[in-house]
């Protein structure tokens, strides 16, 4: 095996210990859905997201410095069986809508060659929405600092409201996973308070009362941190109590190891 591959395998190991030791055994926890005439149990939603981002370096020459973020996400999918499982008749994305929106500060800097990226607590705002008619718009603002711009939301309504607590990402390009593509490049993690609000009682049912807590996690596309970026990738998440929530350092470092070890298996198929 090449001397990258043994690399990677340990990154892998080493991450998944630490994720281990951090987070609660149980991280899929279950919670029932009931709108529309359905009544379903999940206990993941994934989706995708876009965001605008600005860095702003703390010299005109420094590689670490703070960020502004605004993103928005958009679900696509109940999942079930430990976040293995699409749960189907949902009517999510055919009957109606889920997004949320997201703004967030932070600190970025390059470790071991490597960009990380650490959200401020109390830095920003979190928002859920249902999309009743399935036809909400949304554009994303000038800079990281501005919030996303949404349209034709007469029908919307609010599920959910919290405040980011922390966040880590880092973003390699050099990862297997990336290649000329730019897909796949890092991964991040992410905790928020969660409380239900609006018509959120009535749409998350179970349990009541409902986890306090969200977890997001996703992976990065490429881009260049510096300046103003749109960003985009996938994110999932899961909901729980606060002692529950996995640290999002350990989750993106497992997330990182993953992809690759992934990669790393892909080329030593190709070499074979």
């Amino acid at each position: 095996m090449k001397a990258v591959s043994k690399t990677v395998i340990a990154c892998a190991i080493a991450a998944t210990s630490l994720f281990g030791t951090a987070a609660h055994a149980d991280n899929f926890n279950p919670f029932t859905v009931e709108y529309d005439g359905r009544s379903f149990t999940a206990d993941k939603i994934t989706g995708n997201y876009s965001e605008v981002a600005t860095f702003t370096p703390s010299t005109p020459t420094s590689t670490s410095g703070t960020f502004d973020v605004s993103l928005y996400w958009n679900a696509g999918q109940f999942v079930t069986g430990e976040g293995n499982t699409t749960v189907n008749g949902t009517g999510l994305t055919n009957d109606y809508g889920l997004y949320a929106v997201y703004r967030a500060s932070g600190t970025y800097g390059v470790v071991n060659g490597r960009n990380q990226f650490t959200f401020t607590e109390g830095s920003g705002s979190l928002a859920m929405y249902l999309d009743a008619g399935l036809n909400t718009t949304f554009g994303l603002g000038a800079t990281g600092a501005d919030g996303v711009i949404l349209g034709n939301t007469g029908d919307d309504l609010l599920l959910a409201e919290g405040d980011p607590l922390s966040g880590f990402g880092v973003l390699d390009p050099t990862l297997p996973t990336c290649g000329p593509r730019g897909i796949n490049c890092g991964s991040f993690g992410a905790d928020s308070t969660f409380a239900l609000a609006g018509f959120g009682p009535e749409f998350f049912t179970s349990p009541n009362p409902f986890y306090n807590m969200s977890f997001q996690s996703g992976q990065l596309n490429n881009f260049q941190v510096g300046g103003t970026q749109r960003i985009n990738g996938s994110l999932d998440v899961v909901f729980g109590n606060a002692a529950e929530v996995p640290e999002p350092a350990s989750v993106a470092l497992l997330g990182l190891g993953m992809l690759g070890l992934y990669g790393a298996r892909r080329r030593n198929k190709k070499a074979a």
